[in-house]
C-alpha cells in the first residue's frame, strides 16, 4: 500500500528531525560529556553521527581531521558555524555507517556520542569503524578506539562488540 503521506514525511525527518535532535543533544549541560569522552583523541578521527557538530567544539589539539560520517543534510548544514569556528578540518565521508568510503586502517579513533540508538545495523557500522581503525600501535599512532558515551551500547539487549571481535 503506498505511503499516504510522502512528502510530509519526508519534511518531518529531513527538516524537523535534525531541528529536535539537535534541541536535545545540543544541551549546554552535554558539553562536559562530550570533552570527556574527546580526551585522548588524535590525528583522523571518524565520528559515526556527526549531526549538528557539537562535538566540534571540543576536539583536542591533537586531532589533525575530523570524518564526519551524518545523513542529514540539514544537520551537517547547522554545523557551519561550528566547523568554521573550529582550527581542525572537517570533512564529510559517507551517509551512514554502513559502508566507509576510506581505507582499512586510516583511522586513528573513532567518536560516536548519542547516535548509536539511531544506526539501523549498528554491527555493520561497528565492524565498518572496525576495519578503518588502526588497530595496531605505531610510532606516533596509537592503536585506535571508540569512546562512547552512549545508552545503545550498554542498553539491554544490545551485545557490546569486543575491539578485536
Amino acid at each position: 500500500m503506498p505511503a499516504r503521506y510522502p512528502d510530509a514525511v519526508a519534511f518531518y525527518r529531513e527538516q524537523v528531525v535534525p531541528r529536535l535532535v539537535a534541541l536535545t543533544c545540543g544541551a549546554r549541560g552535554l558539553d562536559g560529556l562530550r570533552s570527556r569522552t574527546a580526551v585522548g583523541l588524535r590525528g583522523r578521527v571518524v565520528e559515526l553521527g556527526f549531526g549538528s557538530g557539537f562535538n566540534v567544539p571540543h576536539y583536542p589539539d591533537d586531532v589533525e581531521r575530523i570524518l564526519a560520517v551524518e545523513p542529514s543534510a540539514t544537520a551537517f548544514r547547522m554545523a557551519g558555524g561550528r566547523i568554521g569556528a573550529s582550527t581542525v578540518p572537517v570533512e564529510q565521508v559517507g551517509l551512514d555507517g554502513r559502508t566507509l568510503p576510506l581505507d582499512d586502517a586510516s583511522c586513528d579513533a573513532a567518536l560516536c556520542t548519542f547516535a548509536l540508538c539511531t544506526i539501523p545495523d549498528v554491527e555493520v557500522a561497528l565492524a565498518e569503524l572496525r576495519r578503518v581503525l588502526r588497530t595496531r600501535p605505531g610510532p606516533g599512532r596509537p592503536g585506535g578506539g571508540l569512546p562512547a558515551p552512549d545508552g545503545a551500547a550498554a542498553a539491554p539487549g544490545r551485545r557490546r562488540v569486543p575491539p578485536d571481535a
